[in-house]
């Protein structure tokens, strides 16, 4: 906060405003909105590899391995998502703590399910009960976007395994035919060619991930419709120096501006790279621009 407001009573106009937006907890909106972008960030390469991984189990030859792709792919795709990050986030923490508390705890002779309560030694916690606030915040940002990626690598992994089969198949024969192994047909012939018929549903997923990010308010992450739903209702001179009335359409109407700019950004950079994956490409994006360039 800036000296001029340290005497918010005294302030009027524009400079109430800007004293009010700069106040410590306006600064963690601030940092919020970098949370965001960060699991935006960490998501889709980690989604995109496991949507990769699951799309080769789906077309493996060997029956099994086919078997747990697939049937990755239409769980995840079958159930509500929010269903699926309620549960993950529960399953993951429980998990990861079970593990922990077998290799910590090999003595306990305790059941860990007693009724409805899951009890593991307290060593095995995660986070420690000692530990500082930022590793407990970490902690569930890190299981959020652990969720996040399953949840949405098995949308990736749809689109991947459609997009592997959308390459002609007499580009595979040809390869073959020129002695080609079947790995080397799948990383040099296969593998490049698929992203041209994979970047238009891969595009549709990445929009439904940003709009997907206020679910981290129902995941216990601190986002940025959490604080705008806090920041934005009423405030009385009893409990905050600068007390106003319900402001949370403003604050909401700031993050329609704020993921209407990500999306905007977000089409000019897959429109550039599905033109540089085009070219060349026997598509009609590739047609249309060899026309371009004829012209």
């Amino acid at each position: 906060m800036f000296a001029a407001c340290a005497d918010p009573a005294s302030l009027e106009g524009l400079t109430w405003l800007a004293c009010y937006l700069t106040t410590g907890k306006h600064m963690a909106i601030y940092w919020s909105v970098g949370t965001v972008l960060l699991l935006l960030a960490i998501t889709a390469p980690v989604a995109l590899a496991f949507g990769f991984g699951g799309a080769v189990m789906a077309r493996s030859h060997i029956p099994p391995v086919a078997w747990i792709g697939r049937g990755y792919i239409a769980v995840v795709r079958g159930v509500p998502d929010i269903a699926f990050f309620l549960f993950f986030v529960i399953a993951l923490d429980q998990a990861f703590e079970y593990v922990r508390h077998r290799i910590k705890c090999p003595d306990w002779t305790d059941p860990v399910r007693q009724g409805n309560d899951f009890l593991v030694c307290p060593a095995a916690k995660l986070p420690l009960s000692t530990a500082p606030e930022w590793v407990h915040e970490t902690y569930g940002f890190l299981v959020a976007v652990l969720t996040f990626s399953i949840v949405f690598g098995a949308f990736a992994a749809n689109v991947l395994y459609g997009a592997m089969r959308a390459v002609p198949h007499a580009q595979i024969e040809t390869a073959e035919a020129y002695g080609m192994t079947r790995r080397q047909t799948f990383r040099r012939i296969l593998v490049p060619q698929m992203w041209v018929y994979a970047l238009p549903g891969l595009s549709n997923l990445w929009m439904v991930l940003v709009k997907a990010t206020p679910l981290l308010f129902l995941l216990g992450v601190e986002d940025i419709v959490y604080w705008a739903r806090e920041l934005g209702g009423t405030k009385t001179p009893q409990f905050t120096d600068y007390p106003h009335g319900d402001w949370r359409m403003w604050y909401f109407l700031a993050l329609l501006v704020f993921y209407l700019g990500v999306t905007k950004v977000s089409e000019i950079g897959l429109e550039r790279l599905m033109r540089r994956l085009s070219h060349g490409q026997a598509t009609t994006g590739g047609e249309l621009l060899r026309k371009e360039v004829t012209q």
